[in-house]
């Protein structure tokens, strides 16, 4: 877990499960997104408040390698890195990691942007800091 700048611990519930017993390929995308609020409030970003002022973090791409699967009852963490990806946009780097065998069941980037309420793209000031100080740079191609 300290490969991280954030890591949020969690439990597999059993209705997250679909008939093969393992974990529904769309429920990791609520694991991540949990994952990702919970890293924003980490670092003091007040998402809901924004929110409330019209300037919205939205997900502009989001890729994801399943490599393993999770199962009932398992723990595991979702590890979160931040990417700045150009002046504007960011990239939320997580991985979700079954405990205690530390195996990568899912890899994921998930591209973001914020928008004002006119719907222009924009960078809140919290999160440009945020990206200074823990963001690592974008891999180039």
């Amino acid at each position: 877990m300290n490969n991280y700048i954030h890591a949020l611990e969690l439990d597999v519930r059993d209705y997250e499960c679909d008939l093969q017993g393992i974990v529904n390929n769309a429920v990791y995308q609520n694991y991540l997104e949990h994952a990702r609020v919970s890293f924003l409030r980490h670092i003091k970003f007040d998402y809901a408040a924004y929110a409330k002022q019209g300037i919205l973090l939205v997900a502009t791409r989001i890729e994801m390698d399943f490599k393993a699967p999770l199962q009932p009852a398992e723990k595991f963490f979702v590890g979160t890195n931040l990417e700045r990806v150009s002046r504007l946009r960011f990239a939320f780097v997580q991985d979700i990691v079954r405990l205690p065998d530390q195996v990568v069941c899912v890899s994921a980037r998930v591209t973001g942007a914020a928008i004002s309420a006119s719907g222009r793209p924009m960078l809140p000031v919290e999160l440009e800091s945020a990206l200074d100080a823990y963001a690592r740079p974008a891999p180039t191609a």
